[in-house]
């Protein structure tokens, strides 16, 4: 196979052929005749400006605040917009779909535009309590643009104010609580300040809104801590021994009310026995003396003889004599059958 080398070369050549250069460039520009001259050029130019200054396009996540001499205007949407040329209407581009975060009291790892951290950290986050304790409380704000207007217009640097609103319904809410509540409620604590902090903004027209506020891991200050950490030992040792006091109350408490009421159930069901048989006994004498009153001989002889019906069968051996024997016969010896019953 033979090889082109005229048609080689020329490739050659096209590849190391290098775009021209900016003055090069201008000086064949300049080279150009244009049928009206340099009057042309300057009118394409600002044609092109114009051109450019009147369209602007919003992105999806933010709208256009248009200013005409400095006073607001319009407000455009997303999409291709209009406008008049520069020097008569400007535009300003404002997020309200992006979400934004401050943070209070400690400092990120990757912080970027929408994060910004204050520069000393432990005097942000260090605060008194309601049981004049002092803690340490770092927490997240996080926020959009609600109204553009008010967010550009009606303050003057709007994230300084945030935080400065933060810091303060913060301050409030924590002043409020003791330190246990601030350890142990950080949810409770961080849903109340949010409130707080989204009247203030309301209050002041500054066209944010409050997405959420986390707090993180609070405590209390390092040089303070090995006492904090006794003092939580004490508190839970007395919460203990207040349980199982609680405990053996709840036991023994209950128990002796039982016992009380069985006894009082007890004695109630004595007195009413007690009382039924006096009531028995009051009916049984009342009936037996009206039988006595309308015949007494009859009565008399009838109450002795259930008297001794019950006396005789506990009385043991008897003799029954007759009234008129004056003397025993000689073989029955009372005596002695007295002393062997008493032997027996």
């Amino acid at each position: 196979m033979g090889w082109d080398w005229e048609k080689l070369k020329e490739q050659q050549h096209k590849r190391n052929d290098l775009p021209p250069q900016v003055d090069e460039f201008i000086q064949k520009v300049s080279k150009i005749k244009f049928p009206g001259g340099p009057i042309l050029i300057l009118l394409v130019i600002i044609a092109a400006l114009f051109g450019s200054s009147i369209f602007y396009t919003v992105e999806v996540d933010e709208v256009g605040v248009v200013q005409r001499f400095g006073k607001y205007a319009r407000t455009g949407q997303p999409g291709l917009n209009f406008k008049l040329p520069a020097g008569i209407e400007k535009v300003t581009k404002v997020k309200t779909r992006r979400i934004k975060k401050e943070e209070f009291g400690f400092r990120s790892a990757f912080v970027n535009d929408k994060t910004s951290a204050p520069e000393d950290e432990n005097a942000v986050s260090l605060m008194l309590t309601g049981d004049l304790n002092v803690a340490l409380v770092p927490w997240i704000v996080q926020y959009r643009i609600s109204d553009p207007y008010n967010y550009l217009f009606k303050i003057q640097n709007a994230e300084r104010l945030l935080r400065d609103m933060s810091e303060a319904a913060m301050r409030l809410v924590v002043g409020d609580r003791s330190i246990n509540e601030v350890i142990s409620k950080r949810e409770e604590i961080a849903d109340e300040a949010k409130i707080v902090l989204q009247e203030e903004l309301d209050q002041a027209e500054t066209g944010i809104d409050v997405v959420t506020i986390e707090m993180k891991r609070t405590n209390v200050p390092e040089p303070v801590q090995t006492s904090f950490n006794e003092v939580n030992q004490a508190t839970q040792e007395k919460e203990k021994l207040i349980y199982e006091a609680k405990r053996d109350y709840n036991t023994a408490i209950p128990a002796a009310k039982g016992d009380a009421e069985k006894t009082i159930r007890t004695a109630e069901g004595y007195a009413l026995d007690r009382i039924n048989r006096a009531k028995g006994d009051a009916a049984r004498f009342k009936s037996l003396y009206a039988a006595y009153s309308e015949a007494k001989d009859v009565t008399k002889k009838r109450l002795y003889l259930e008297m001794m019906k019950d006396i005789l069968p506990n009385m043991g051996q008897k003799y029954i004599i007759d009234a008129d024997q004056k003397n025993l016969l000689p073989f029955l010896n009372l005596n002695r059958q007295q002393e062997i019953g008493v032997e027996k």
